[in-house]
């Protein structure tokens, strides 16, 4: 028998990060007595948190002056200039470049100058380095690759393969990341499928890259983590084992992104969850861990609006086509002429239909793509909804109205 599911819990404004390496030595200094080793923002259970623990007790991490380590904000390449040559010292292998964008009194000059000489990070053209720039995950894989000398071995395309969204990796950073995942340095939270390269890196993911950059040097102990990459590792003594999960599953899931969600009861709208705990059968064997992701859809059904499953994205890398969907949730909610939409928006994402739908009924034509679902275009949409007062959008809460059945049984391959 199967237990539907069970709970199981599982400048100071950048990290100042301050291991040595020699060209690399292994010298990891040791943390000063007072140093924070514990943040109020990091809870034992947060998916980073060993990586960034582990750092701090080393002093070579710090947060905040109010005890924060803000895990989610954004790093610019200025920033991870200064953690990068706090955390490896390396010989210079180039000639310093004057970038046009950094001057000499700016506060990361130094630290941009010695990352780009030991070639850990490049300017664009024009001569610039753009040091406010937010950093995407790509760049930072790329840089430490690139710095630490790394190559890959076989074919890059078929290690990239691994990753579900290995199409969207620039092609000047296939070589780079793929020799960044033959040395374990990529962590992928929540799904290790899912790459997400031309996302901002957060300070929360580039410890854990630059903690992994440093086991993979030899520095540091490893951390046992579901989310580090590692695409060669399969142990022939231990042959998978198929288990079914019967028809009539529950699957509890959330979506962290929005407190609401918003469709019109006519638009199909792509939409990713994230499984919220363990699914388990009676015996305790956790076939579908928490923060696996739900790939699928949002579809009209019988007057209302239904998630509709299409793939199942283990933590571990395993994919699964899916048979599952949500109730079909016909709660609605009014959006009237001369409302603001910043009462509307707030913790709110919405369909192409029904951001069109706001726009057009509210007059205001500047909603946000990224407050749209799959960032669709709502331009050619506005026209279905002028003149209209009002109009009636399905509302749905994801913690509720979102947790899904599995339709029929399908296997999954445990090791």
């Amino acid at each position: 028998m199967f237990t539907q599911f069970r709970w199981q819990s599982g400048c100071a404004a950048f990290m100042a990060l301050g291991i040595t390496a020699g060209a690399i030595a292994p010298l990891v200094t040791a943390a000063p007595s007072f140093a924070q080793t514990s943040f109020s923002d990091v809870s034992s259970n947060y998916w980073a948190g060993q990586f960034i623990q582990e750092l701090a007790q080393r002093g070579v991490i710090a947060g905040f002056p109010d005890g924060s380590f803000r895990p989610e904000e954004p790093v610019t390449r200025a920033q991870f200039a200064a953690m990068l040559n706090k955390a490896f010292q390396k010989s210079s292998e180039r000639q310093a470049v004057n970038f046009v964008d950094v001057s000499r009194n700016y506060w990361a000059y130094s630290a941009i100058q010695q990352a780009y000489t030991t070639g850990f990070l490049s300017g664009y053209p024009g001569n610039r380095f753009e040091p406010g720039q937010n950093i995407p995950r790509e760049q930072v894989l790329v840089s430490l690759a690139n710095g630490l000398d790394y190559t890959a071995s076989g074919n890059i395309d078929s290690i990239l393969q691994f990753y579900s969204d290995g199409n969207s990796i620039s092609s000047y950073a296939r070589t780079p990341i793929a020799a960044a995942t033959q040395k374990q340095i990529v962590v992928n939270y929540p799904s290790l499928r899912f790459l997400q390269p031309q996302q901002t890196a957060t300070r929360a993911q580039v410890a854990a890259f630059i903690y992994q950059a440093l086991v993979s040097t030899g520095q540091v102990a490893a951390i046992n983590s579901p989310y580090i990459v590692a695409v060669n590792q399969q142990n022939p003594q231990n042959p998978p084992v198929a288990v079914t999960i019967p028809q009539g599953t529950v699957i509890p899931v959330k979506y962290d992104k929005a407190e609401k969600i918003l469709v019109t009861k006519d638009e199909t709208a792509p939409l990713t969850l994230t499984v919220s705990q363990n699914v388990v059968t009676d015996a305790g064997t956790v076939v579908i861990p928490a923060n696996s992701q739900v790939v699928g859809q949002l579809k009209p059904a019988k007057g209302g609006s239904q998630f509709v499953a299409e793939r199942l994205l283990l933590t571990n890398g395993q994919e699964y086509q899916i048979n599952a969907a949500s109730e079909v949730i016909t709660k609605t909610e009014t959006v009237k002429k001369g409302i603001s939409t910043s009462a509307i928006l707030k913790n709110t994402v919405l369909g192409a239909g029904a951001a069109a739908a706001v726009s057009a009924v509210t007059g205001d034509r500047a909603i946000a793509t990224e407050e749209v679902l799959g960032g669709a275009g709502i331009g050619a949409l506005i026209g279905l909804f002028f003149g209209r007062n009002s109009v009636d959008l399905i509302a749905i809460d994801p913690d509720t109205d979102l947790q899904m059945t599995i339709g029929q049984n399908f296997q999954v391959s445990l090791r």
